[in-house]
């Protein structure tokens, strides 16, 4: 069932408005009117584009990306430069939207990039004053050992989209191009497919049938000497780049768990801010991987969340009830009951760890943060270490950019342009010599990233075993609490998350208690919460294949066999398998709805489905949810 919300898009970002670059000319002129012979199918392949040449691009303005971006500029300043243009392309309409908050994040990248962060007025208000672990039955709990390497002494709570924000204008403050509302959408490849030489943005303007509208604008390619790809966890981008080039070859399949949170603003005599929980166990079984955290923010917000992990068995499982559900357990429930529910939000994050992380670099580019897989499952924390890839990559591409510089100036002059001329001649060099980013790989195996992600490797894969949960924490507690990864071997999974689904006909059905409105809600009264919106006529971004029968043959399958598992794994009620009669049916009385508006981008579709024949792909910039404003404590507090 979808909401119908649409709102207009985000042209641009304050960067962007201000900015005297090709770019943001031929994003700012008028719009031009088109019109396209009806009786040719249109193809956007064929649209002639804006074109730019940059020295870096960067596609996401998480906090890899923006890390990134600023150190970049702040290594040019240190050679007493200003010459290098770095652009950041953000999907959302503003940096920050995407970016879903309420966690705890520790500050040593931060510190090392931005010294004075504090008196520069980072966000960061809310210190932890340590943590504790709990094990939760159905009605109580009792504490577990609580591993070092989960202390959280010195971290702080921290609005993670609002942190972004602010990562934003310190990179804007040092020249950064940063293009909120333009989603990177296609992969610019060099003539003999070798090696990549930037980006094409999403087009704008195109109807549900992918027909241009009076408002059509197509994107824009950015050329770049390096191409940094910084979208999060399985963006589309990234899964093209890894497929094409292979740097998945001898690594452990990528696994991944389903993040639901919620933020609630909570009364005096049960908030006790800087407090931080983690629990395991209830509401989930002992064959499934995740657990649960409480944190106490500042402003008497706390972020209550749940961590499924999407290699669980049963199709009728749903993270989102498994969620709801429970919050009514007493230990969360004694906090929650005289609060309210300020907003709400979902996203896969990496679980595979170490064995799981691609081959960091190709031919003119790299993966960094969560594009790469950098979490510390144990800790659910990946801020630091993304942050640290971003600077990482960020000194490799400059050190690449200006050896080439040396090797070759005649190749690697400025394009030569008249004040008045808004066209670009691109360097041929970016076809026949894509930067070797292989320093960047070297550099992040030499860093804390790989040592403290080597120390925990076998905490996850140890829950693959007969005796799951319990088999799991008795390896964890003692690798975490005695061993600290100092042995011989290592755990390896080889089952891909969707593949470790079993058909419906082999479990047993899951009853859900009905939300009472108070403390647990219906899906989408939390979606609302989401702030999501895209325009309701644009293609769908959510797509089976392009063959025929696509639709009736993922109806039959992953209806039939897998009792409509998409339907309960989606935490934003993108999909329904709708009963149906006549012309309307896909397979056994069944139609294959894609509520395509509520998508609030957490990408699990793709990755669960068993089928494996969803494509998540970008929509159409500005789109999706709007997490940032969400959580401004002072807008809450007079709303």
């Amino acid at each position: 069932m979808p909401l119908a919300t649409p709102i207009p898009r985000l042209l641009a970002s304050r960067a962007l408005i201000s900015a005297r670059t090709p770019a943001a000319r031929a994003l700012l002129r008028p719009r031009v009117l088109r019109t396209f012979a009806s009786e040719a199918a249109f193809d956007p392949d064929t649209v002639e584009r804006a074109q730019d040449e940059v020295d870096v691009c960067i596609v996401g303005g998480g906090p890899a990306g923006l890390c990134a971006a600023i150190r970049l500029k702040q290594l040019e300043q240190e050679r007493g430069g200003d010459e290098l243009r770095v652009v950041v392309l953000e999907k959302g309409g503003e940096v920050g939207a995407h970016i879903l908050s309420g966690a705890v994040i520790e500050t040593k990248a931060l510190d090392e990039l931005i010294p004075d962060w504090k008196e520069l007025g980072a966000p960061l208000n809310q210190p932890s004053l340590g943590g504790s672990m709990r094990f939760l039955t159905s009605n109580s709990s009792f504490p577990l050992p609580h591993p070092p390497q989960m202390s959280n002494k010195g971290n702080y709570i921290v609005s993670l989209s609002r942190l972004t924000a602010w990562l934003g204008e310190q990179a804007e403050a040092l020249g950064v191009e940063v293009y909120a509302g333009f989603a990177g959408a296609k992969v610019l490849y060099t003539e003999d497919g070798k090696g990549v030489k930037g980006v094409v943005t999403g087009d704008v303007g195109l109807d549900k049938d992918g027909n241009p509208k009076e408002s059509y604008e197509p994107g824009m390619e950015f050329y770049s000497k390096v191409t940094l790809i910084a979208e999060g966890a399985h963006g589309s981008l990234s899964k093209e780049i890894q497929n094409k080039f292979n740097l998945r070859e001898g690594k452990d399949p990528q696994t991944y768990g389903l993040g639901i949170k919620e933020v609630w603003r909570v009364p005096d005599e049960v908030y006790r801010p800087g407090e931080v929980v983690h629990t395991l166990g209830w509401p989930l079984d002992f064959k499934t991987y995740g657990g649960s955290w409480l944190y106490h923010m500042e402003d008497n917000m706390v972020s209550i969340g749940l961590v499924v992990g999407l290699d669980y068995q049963n199709p009728y499982l749903s993270p989102y009830k498994e969620f709801q559900r429970m919050k009514h357990h007493p230990f969360f429930a004694n906090v929650l009951k005289d609060g309210e529910c300020l907003a709400y939000g979902a996203r896969v994050l990496n679980e595979g760890g170490l064995q799981s992380i691609p081959k960091l670099n190709f031919p003119g580019g790299a993966l960094i943060g969560c594009s790469a897989g950098f979490l510390n499952v144990p800790k659910i924390k990946g801020t630091h270490n993304a942050m640290k890839s971003g600077m990482l990559a960020a000194e490799s591409a400059f050190a690449a950019i200006n050896a080439a510089a040396e090797h070759a100036p005649e190749a690697i002059e400025e394009t030569e342009e008249s004040e008045d001329s808004e066209e670009t001649v691109i360097s041929p060099l970016l076809d026949s010599h894509p930067i070797d980013m292989s320093g960047y790989a070297t550099a992040v195996e030499n860093s804390w990233i790989w040592q403290e992600l080597k120390e925990i490797r076998n905490v996850r894969p140890s829950f693959h075993n007969p005796l799951g949960l319990w088999g799991g924490m008795m390896w964890s507690g003692l690798d975490s609490l005695i061993l600290k990864g100092r042995v011989p071997w290592t755990f390896h999974n080889k089952v891909e998350d969707y593949d470790a689904t079993k058909k419906a006909s082999e479990v047993q059905p899951i009853e859900y208690p009905t939300p009472d409105g108070k403390l647990s809600f219906d899906i989408l009264t939390s979606v609302s919460m989401t702030g999501t919106n895209h325009a309701e006529n644009q293609p769908v971004h959510l797509r089976l294949p392009k063959v025929d029968g696509a639709k009736a043959e993922h109806t039959k399958i992953n209806a039939g066999q897998y009792a409509g598992l998409l339907g309960r794994v989606c935490p934003a009620a993108v999909y329904e398998y709708a009963d149906a009669e006549g012309s309307e049916v896909d397979a056994d009385g069944k139609k294959f709805v894609i509520n395509s508006q509520n998508c609030i981008h957490c990408k699990t579709c793709s990755i669960k489905t068993p089928t494996q024949d969803i494509t998540w792909t970008v929509p159409e910039g500005g789109g999706g949810p709007k997490y940032s404003a969400s959580l401004s404590p002072s807008s809450k507090r007079n709303s």
